[in-house]
């Protein structure tokens, strides 16, 4: 059985303050005994190390926001997958849309990254998804196809099984709108369909996908009925520690 993710991705939003603030807060709120879905949070990188510090002892592991797909060298203003797991970093979201559209990042370069994580033994959060003027064509189940098929392509099965995956809809991205939950269990069926495709059907039960895009604490337990949705990756709602620990407790 696939174990539920709720990650938290604080973006550029906070600084080490509010960032230290925020970390501090979820700590007290889910202390004590806890069983519920794994969580992450994932700080600006400037902050990582102090965040780490203060969720020490917390349900709630580190990630981290993007990494750089070379071996550690002179490429100035890069972090590389070694240095992170120095840090011991526990995932890194790789490919957000914000990533795709302010920095130019191809699939073929979301691929590199990926296969950067796998040097390290670093968790791999791989983000897809339509934009709206794609999903309003009909195009969304080519579209979606297409991203997961390039970032899988040369992998080999037990590789593909350490990959979580999430869905991220551009056009629900900050934006207030998200996906019918129906909507977004039709697009993680698919994935889950290519999956079973190319590595087998045990690959594919064990993988887990995430949906983002204005995830709130009223419709997360609408998307965790789905079947093939597994967990969350929060953006603005992850910001409050009231509402992330709604999200988190979701059942």
């Amino acid at each position: 059985m696939r174990r539920p993710l709720i990650i938290g991705n604080w973006k550029m939003k906070l600084g080490r303050s509010e960032s230290l603030s925020l970390a501090r807060e979820l700590k007290r709120q889910l202390a004590g005994v806890y069983a519920g879905p794994e969580v992450m949070v994932c700080p600006s990188m400037p902050f990582v190390s102090q965040v780490m510090e203060a969720l020490q002892g917390s349900v709630v592991g580190v990630g981290c926001q993007d990494l750089s797909f070379q071996e550690p060298g002179a490429f100035t203003g890069g972090v590389s997958a070694e240095q992170l797991k120095e840090l011991q970093v526990r995932c890194c979201i790789l490919g957000h849309s914000e990533r795709r559209e302010f920095f130019q990042e191809t699939d073929e370069l979301v691929a590199a990254k990926l296969r950067a994580t796998f040097r390290v033994g670093l968790q791999p959060v791989v983000c897809f998804g339509e934009s709206e003027g794609v999903r309003l064509q009909g195009r969304t189940e080519s579209f979606v196809s297409g991203q997961i098929h390039a970032v899988l392509e040369g992998l080999h099965a037990p590789q593909a099984a350490a990959v979580v995956l999430a869905y991220e809809p551009i056009w629900a991205i900050g934006t207030g709108k998200s996906a019918q939950p129906e909507d977004a269990e039709a697009v993680h069926r698919l994935v889950r369909g290519i999956l079973k495709e190319r590595f087998g059907d045990e690959v594919s039960k064990s993988v887990r996908i995430l949906y983002g895009g204005s995830v709130t604490p009223d419709n997360i337990a609408e998307y965790m009925q789905r079947e093939n949705i597994d967990g969350a990756l929060v953006g603005g709602a992850s910001l409050q520690a009231e509402s992330f620990r709604r999200i988190i407790e979701y059942q």
